[in-house]
């Protein structure tokens, strides 16, 4: 196992050394084995707004616990219920890779019907070693075809792990293969400053994303740099309040903020599937 990573770290050894410095370790992300119960779809004759992604968009049990919120639970006063389920189904500590390896995806899958919206957001949780022994979760950077074969010591099977980009192009296929339409966001930023502006992701997650968003001929909303925007305009005084955590979660207020960035970043598409289902709040946001 170890030999494998070697030779890949050395064939990849340069692209892996710019995307560690943006990996900062949240020190609120639940264990593996903490799973929360997710939402299924309350009424399943409507469409649903599927939301799959990290604590970001859903934090712990999506209660404020610590003052900590993902975007997620604000969204949904965005959308009118008679209209659309927003069925958040988004769990802390996990990556692109670790969704998919601990059956979350499968799971989720069971219920997505034509007409349904799924929104994606990863990459938080994607950078380290993939056979870290505590978490087992990093995709590979990047989004070829490269992949590596670890023993997964918290799932305890052998595993074979593929790049940050594969995952999305999976995630993608799957959902349209149900008949359903798959919209990627890039992460959302960490509070992380910089000569008076937030730091992007466009050269690692971000710029990944996007590329395979238009890869695939999907959506692609661009919540790094619609939300870094919004943040420079505000200023570090005015952001510090936000965030419920040193640099990544943010508090009632910062989620509301981003889950207003989600509605503006839907009505940028050249088609927005769900411009019928907003509600009152969500018609009133100007892109």
């Amino acid at each position: 196992m170890k030999a494998i990573w070697l030779g890949f770290m050395l064939a990849a050894g340069s692209a892996v050394a710019q995307v560690q410095p943006a990996q900062v370790p949240s020190p609120t992300d639940p264990g593996t084995t903490t799973r929360p119960a997710l939402p299924v779809p309350k009424d399943p004759k409507l469409p649903s707004l599927i939301l799959v992604g990290d604590s970001t968009v859903r934090n712990g049990r999506g209660d404020g616990g610590q003052g900590q919120w993902g975007w997620g639970e604000p969204l949904v006063a965005y959308f009118d219920p008679a209209k659309i389920n927003v069925v958040n189904r988004a769990i802390g500590g996990r990556s692109s890779k670790s969704y998919v390896s601990e059956g979350e995806w499968e799971k989720t899958l069971t219920f997505i019907k034509p007409g349904d919206v799924v929104l994606f957001q990863w990459g938080h949780n994607d950078g380290g070693k993939p056979d870290e022994p505590t978490r087992t979760r990093a995709s590979l950077p990047g989004t070829g075809e490269e992949t590596v074969e670890i023993d997964n010591l918290i799932l305890k099977k052998h595993e074979v792990v593929h790049t940050y980009g594969w995952y999305l192009r999976k995630y993608v296929v799957d959902t349209k293969a149900k008949g359903a339409t798959a919209i990627i966001c890039s992460l959302i930023p960490r509070k992380i400053w910089k000569d008076g502006k937030v730091a992007r992701n466009g050269k690692d997650y971000a710029g990944w994303t996007r590329e395979v968003a238009e890869a695939e001929h999907v959506g692609f909303i661009d919540l790094n740099n619609l939300i870094a925007n919004r943040y420079d305009k505000l200023g570090e005084a005015a952001v510090e309040p936000l965030f419920a955590d040193p640099h990544t979660h943010t508090s009632w207020d910062g989620a509301v903020i981003n889950a207003e960035e989600v509605v503006v970043g839907l009505k940028l598409l050249k088609v927005d599937p769900v411009a019928g289902d907003f509600s009152e709040k969500g018609t009133a946001v100007k892109p």
